[in-house]
């Protein structure tokens, strides 16, 4: 695995990046895994107990300090946000990249399917980017044979796509 290079400063989107004229490996499929907005009304839940806890010294101190820990924890959900990102020879999820030649089975999973592969079915040397707010998971196989990690487990929200473009196919959902 590869430490990613900070050289895109394109924006963000769920939608693949237009190709950049002599890119050697365009982008053909990429998502952030953003927090859903049930995350971002527990976070304001949380910054409002700040209020509780800071009313009794001053009204104002206690808005102050919610708005600060609101701010605090929009700013690590946001930069904790990680990105899966396919180009034509590379794969990245988060902070790990692979060329895709060492990519065996890629698999999708919903349902009962993803809640197993991301608990009882967890291999302990997988790398995994889950999000609790995402359900579906995409399981890709590693077999580069220098690398110990069995394969990458990340949530996505449209897994269908991601195993399209790596080649995989959708796990039958149990239950």
């Amino acid at each position: 695995m590869q430490e990613p290079h900070d050289d895109d400063a394109r924006p963000l989107s769920a939608e693949p990046a237009p190709a950049v004229a002599g890119d050697p490996d365009p982008v053909v499929y990429e998502e952030r895994l953003s927090p859903s907005p049930g995350v971002w009304i527990v976070a304001l839940m949380l910054a409002g107990l700040a209020i509780l806890v800071f009313a009794p010294i001053d009204i104002v101190v206690g808005l102050i300090a919610a708005a600060v820990f609101f701010g605090i924890e929009a700013l690590l959900l946001i930069t904790g946000t990680p990105r899966i990102t396919v180009r034509e020879r590379t794969l990245q999820v988060g902070r790990a990249s692979i060329e895709r030649r060492h990519i065996g089975a890629v698999t999708g999973h919903r349902g009962e399917s993803a809640r197993q592969q991301r608990g009882p079915h967890l291999h302990g040397l997988a790398y995994v980017t889950v999000r609790g707010w995402i359900s579906p998971v995409v399981r890709v196989q590693i077999t580069d044979e220098r690398d110990r990690t069995p394969y990458w487990l990340m949530s996505t929200r449209r897994p269908e796509e991601l195993v399209a473009v790596l080649g995989g196919h959708m796990a039958a959902e149990d239950g």
